[in-house]
Protein backbone atom coordinates (compact mmCIF):
# COMPACT_ATOMS: atom_id res chain seq x y z
CA UNK A 1 0.00 0.00 0.00
CA UNK A 2 1.24 3.17 -1.48
CA UNK A 3 0.72 6.78 -2.15
CA UNK A 4 3.06 8.78 -3.77
CA UNK A 5 2.39 12.53 -4.90
CA UNK A 6 4.63 14.82 -7.97
CA UNK A 7 4.61 18.28 -8.12
CA UNK A 8 6.42 20.85 -10.37
CA UNK A 9 6.17 23.63 -12.93
CA UNK A 10 4.76 22.94 -16.28
CA UNK A 11 6.89 21.51 -18.81
CA UNK A 12 9.02 20.04 -15.49
CA UNK A 13 8.56 15.96 -16.61
CA UNK A 14 6.13 15.23 -13.45
CA UNK A 15 3.39 14.03 -15.54
CA UNK A 16 6.22 11.91 -17.88
CA UNK A 17 7.56 10.60 -14.55
CA UNK A 18 4.38 9.97 -12.78
CA UNK A 19 3.16 7.97 -15.49
CA UNK A 20 6.27 5.79 -15.59
CA UNK A 21 6.15 5.32 -11.79
CA UNK A 22 2.30 4.11 -12.20
CA UNK A 23 3.25 1.52 -14.67
CA UNK A 24 5.97 0.64 -13.76
CA UNK A 25 4.49 -0.41 -9.60
CA UNK A 26 1.46 -1.11 -10.92
CA UNK A 27 -0.06 2.30 -9.26
CA UNK A 28 -3.30 4.51 -10.17
CA UNK A 29 -2.37 7.38 -11.71
CA UNK A 30 -4.61 10.55 -10.97
CA UNK A 31 -3.66 14.15 -12.62
CA UNK A 32 -5.00 17.42 -10.58
CA UNK A 33 -4.12 18.99 -13.59
CA UNK A 34 -6.72 17.29 -15.87
CA UNK A 35 -9.13 18.52 -13.12
CA UNK A 36 -8.19 22.00 -14.03
CA UNK A 37 -8.54 21.50 -17.74
CA UNK A 38 -11.48 19.83 -17.50
CA UNK A 39 -12.86 23.15 -15.85
CA UNK A 40 -11.60 25.32 -18.34
CA UNK A 41 -13.04 23.06 -21.48
CA UNK A 42 -16.18 23.17 -19.43
CA UNK A 43 -16.19 26.98 -19.18
CA UNK A 44 -15.07 27.33 -22.95
CA UNK A 45 -11.25 28.94 -21.51
CA UNK A 46 -7.96 28.67 -21.72
CA UNK A 47 -5.87 27.89 -19.30
CA UNK A 48 -4.54 30.73 -18.74
CA UNK A 49 -7.83 32.58 -19.26
CA UNK A 50 -9.35 29.76 -16.04
CA UNK A 51 -5.72 30.62 -13.98
CA UNK A 52 -6.49 34.50 -14.05
CA UNK A 53 -10.39 34.36 -13.06
CA UNK A 54 -8.93 31.59 -10.31
CA UNK A 55 -7.27 34.51 -8.83
CA UNK A 56 -10.85 36.08 -8.33
CA UNK A 57 -12.84 32.68 -7.63
CA UNK A 58 -11.27 30.17 -5.36
CA UNK A 59 -13.76 27.52 -5.53
CA UNK A 60 -12.15 26.82 -8.76
CA UNK A 61 -8.69 25.41 -6.45
CA UNK A 62 -11.26 24.24 -4.09
CA UNK A 63 -12.95 21.74 -6.46
CA UNK A 64 -9.89 20.65 -8.23
CA UNK A 65 -7.97 19.90 -4.54
CA UNK A 66 -10.92 18.30 -2.95
CA UNK A 67 -10.81 16.19 -5.69
CA UNK A 68 -7.04 15.65 -5.03
CA UNK A 69 -7.58 15.35 -2.15
CA UNK A 70 -10.52 12.63 -2.15
CA UNK A 71 -7.86 10.48 -4.26
CA UNK A 72 -4.97 10.98 -2.17
CA UNK A 73 -6.93 8.25 0.31
CA UNK A 74 -6.60 5.77 -2.15
CA UNK A 75 -4.44 3.59 -1.79
CA UNK A 76 -1.78 2.36 -4.78
CA UNK A 77 -1.77 6.00 -6.44
CA UNK A 78 0.43 8.21 -8.11
CA UNK A 79 -0.86 11.75 -7.94
CA UNK A 80 0.46 14.16 -10.49
CA UNK A 81 -0.11 18.13 -10.14
CA UNK A 82 1.80 21.43 -10.02
CA UNK A 83 0.60 21.94 -6.08
CA UNK A 84 -0.36 19.06 -5.16
CA UNK A 85 1.58 17.95 -2.91
CA UNK A 86 1.74 21.01 -0.78
CA UNK A 87 -2.73 19.50 -0.36
CA UNK A 88 -2.08 16.13 -0.10
CA UNK A 89 0.93 16.06 2.16
CA UNK A 90 -0.50 14.39 5.23
CA UNK A 91 -1.92 11.77 3.05
CA UNK A 92 0.67 10.43 1.05
CA UNK A 93 4.04 8.80 1.91
CA UNK A 94 6.70 9.91 -0.43
CA UNK A 95 6.81 13.38 -2.19
CA UNK A 96 8.91 13.97 -5.50
CA UNK A 97 9.39 17.21 -6.82
CA UNK A 98 10.57 17.62 -10.64
CA UNK A 99 11.77 20.89 -11.63
CA UNK A 100 13.84 22.36 -14.68
CA UNK A 101 14.81 25.93 -16.00
CA UNK A 102 11.76 28.14 -17.66
CA UNK A 103 13.15 28.13 -20.56
CA UNK A 104 13.84 24.77 -21.26
CA UNK A 105 10.54 24.21 -19.79
CA UNK A 106 8.63 26.69 -22.27
CA UNK A 107 10.42 24.94 -25.01
CA UNK A 108 8.95 21.57 -23.60
CA UNK A 109 5.28 22.59 -23.74
CA UNK A 110 5.54 24.51 -26.99
CA UNK A 111 7.15 21.12 -28.39
CA UNK A 112 4.48 19.19 -26.36
CA UNK A 113 1.05 21.23 -26.84
CA UNK A 114 2.13 22.64 -30.55
CA UNK A 115 2.20 26.03 -29.48
CA UNK A 116 4.82 29.18 -30.61
CA UNK A 117 7.14 29.95 -28.44
CA UNK A 118 5.77 33.61 -27.64
CA UNK A 119 2.69 31.60 -26.04
CA UNK A 120 4.07 28.60 -24.30
CA UNK A 121 5.79 31.57 -22.18
CA UNK A 122 3.13 34.25 -21.91
CA UNK A 123 0.97 31.01 -21.00
CA UNK A 124 3.20 29.66 -18.99
CA UNK A 125 4.31 32.55 -16.97
CA UNK A 126 0.71 34.08 -16.12
CA UNK A 127 -0.31 30.31 -14.71
CA UNK A 128 2.56 30.26 -12.98
CA UNK A 129 2.23 33.66 -11.22
CA UNK A 130 -1.37 32.79 -10.70
CA UNK A 131 -0.81 30.11 -9.17
CA UNK A 132 1.89 31.30 -6.84
CA UNK A 133 -0.48 34.39 -5.78
CA UNK A 134 -3.04 32.20 -5.29
CA UNK A 135 -1.15 29.48 -2.97
CA UNK A 136 -0.26 32.23 -1.32
CA UNK A 137 -3.39 33.99 -0.49
CA UNK A 138 -5.93 31.21 -0.02
CA UNK A 139 -3.50 28.79 1.91
CA UNK A 140 -0.87 30.37 3.00
CA UNK A 141 1.52 27.68 1.40
CA UNK A 142 4.98 29.25 -0.41
CA UNK A 143 5.64 26.71 -3.21
CA UNK A 144 9.14 27.98 -3.41
CA UNK A 145 9.69 26.04 -0.01
CA UNK A 146 10.60 22.86 -0.98
CA UNK A 147 11.47 21.53 2.20
CA UNK A 148 8.18 18.72 2.26
CA UNK A 149 9.58 16.81 -0.44
CA UNK A 150 11.43 13.54 0.38
CA UNK A 151 13.18 13.72 -3.59
CA UNK A 152 13.98 17.18 -5.62
CA UNK A 153 14.65 16.05 -9.35
CA UNK A 154 16.13 19.05 -12.01
CA UNK A 155 15.39 17.77 -15.18
CA UNK A 156 17.92 20.06 -16.81
CA UNK A 157 20.94 17.89 -17.57
CA UNK A 158 19.74 14.54 -16.98
CA UNK A 159 17.17 12.28 -19.52
CA UNK A 160 13.48 10.82 -18.97
CA UNK A 161 15.20 7.36 -18.17
CA UNK A 162 17.63 8.92 -15.82
CA UNK A 163 15.26 11.02 -13.88
CA UNK A 164 13.17 7.78 -13.75
CA UNK A 165 15.85 5.99 -12.50
CA UNK A 166 16.71 8.20 -9.66
CA UNK A 167 12.88 8.05 -8.85
CA UNK A 168 13.24 4.59 -8.87
CA UNK A 169 16.12 3.82 -6.84
CA UNK A 170 14.78 6.52 -3.99
CA UNK A 171 11.15 4.76 -3.96
CA UNK A 172 12.71 0.77 -3.53
CA UNK A 173 14.79 2.40 -0.55
CA UNK A 174 11.86 3.79 0.89
CA UNK A 175 9.23 0.67 -0.30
Amino acid sequence: MVRIVISGPPGSGKTTQAKLIAEHYGLKYFSAGRIFREIAQQRGLSLEELSIIALRDPSIDLEVDRKTYEMAREDNIVIDGHLAAWIVNDLVDYRIYITAPLTLRILRIASRDNKSIEEAFRETVIREHAQKKRFIEFYGIDINDLSIFDIVINTKQIGIKEAFEIIKKALEDKL
